[in-house]
């Protein structure tokens, strides 16, 4: 008898698509609506700055993991499910589905702030357009002014801590704690606010897809490497978590072995 309260592939491939939706269009609205919204009439900033934009990011995470995490395990982001498949905690026949999810998710996003925008402002969009769409970026299109060398270590490295988190904290010997999806959050919250000012933070090759679509042709030159090393960065996390952490299956038979 089959278990009704499995999720189908095809409610994980939605969830995966739904959860990258929420982090795409919330992070990057708060980045591109409200980043630099201009001043009060005394001067007070009204924008939420970089601070703002990491918390977005942080808080959007969070609620999808929280939402649709139980349904497809709430990867949202293809560095992540790389990661997994890597540790040993994801089926690598699965990783295509949930790429393409990620990424129609995340494009949906941006194309919906894009509907928004067309509605705004006269020369909003247009404006949004040619400063990259809060694309990500190295040399002149960094924030800071980082070089590509600069957005490749920050990326794979980054990336790693991010994916090395996420593993530790679903970890079988923690148990169900509930609060797993916090620590995710805030750790995405935390690399966003180190590294915004270097490449305007990727992490994520479905966010950078989604944002790039919209940057202009410079974002899409520049695209490769907010997939291919964000990419990479997951794969090592995967493979140094498997090595240290999980257990071969002879351990358990040792463990035993010592018992008697």
């Amino acid at each position: 008898m089959s278990d009704n309260t499995t999720p189908s592939t095809a409610n994980k491939l939605v969830a995966e698509a739904l959860g990258t939706f929420v982090l795409v269009f919330g992070s990057i609205s708060t980045a591109l609506f409200a980043s630099d919204f201009g001043a009060s009439a005394n001067g007070t900033s009204l924008g939420v700055g970089f601070v703002g934009v990491a918390l977005a990011f942080g808080l959007t995470l969070m609620a999808g993991i929280y939402a649709w995490g139980p349904i497809s395990g709430g990867h949202f982001n293809p560095a992540v499910t790389f990661g997994l498949a890597a540790a040993g905690r994801f089926a690598w026949k699965d990783v295509p589905g949930y790429l393409v999810a990620q990424i129609v998710g995340g494009a949906v996003g941006t194309t919906l702030i894009v509907l928004i925008g067309l509605f705004g402002t006269d020369g909003w969009l247009a404006n949004a357009q040619d400063s990259g769409f809060a694309s990500n970026g190295y040399g002149e299109h960094s924030p800071g002014g980082f070089g590509l060398g600069s957005a490749i270590i920050a990326e794979i490295l980054f990336t790693a801590v991010f994916i090395l988190v996420i593993l530790g904290v679903t970890h079988a010997r923690r148990g169900a704690t509930g609060f797993a999806g916090i620590s995710i959050g805030l750790t995405l919250t935390f690399i966003h606010l180190a590294s915004i000012p270097i490449d305007n933070t990727s992490v994520n090759p479905a966010r950078s897809i989604a944002t790039a679509i919209y940057g202009g042709g410079d974002a899409l030159a520049q695209l490769w490497v907010f997939i291919l090393f964000p990419l990479v960065g997951g794969l090592l996390a995967g493979l140094l978590h498997r090595g240290l952490f999980e257990p071969t299956p002879a351990q358990p038979l040792q463990a035993e072995a010592r018992t008697k």
